[in-house]
């Protein structure tokens, strides 16, 4: 008798073995999940670390406006003082 090759092997068995816990493909999964939490972890630091960055270049700028200001009001101050005087005069 002649056998045929092809139809010749182990049967396909469809369903999974009974030991098969399906750890396999988590393992990538697993990995993806650390990744994700390693970058929100780095976003979250670099939001704080910018955050106190941008509040003390605010404030330093909010002081140079507010000296600017007050520079404005004194010689404002100066110039209303030294018209009052001159129309006193005439």
């Amino acid at each position: 008798m002649v056998e045929n090759r092809r139809s010749s092997g182990p049967p396909l068995d469809p369903e999974p073995d009974e030991d098969f816990d399906g750890v396999e493909g988590s393992r990538g999964s697993g990995l993806i999940f650390v990744l994700i939490a390693i970058a929100l972890i780095l976003a979250i630091t670099f939001f704080y670390l910018t955050k106190d960055r941008e509040s003390d270049q605010s404030r330093a700028v909010t002081q140079a406006v507010e000296s600017a200001d007050s520079a404005a009001r004194v010689v404002g101050n100066a110039a209303q003082n030294a018209a009052d005087r001159l129309k006193d005069r005439n």
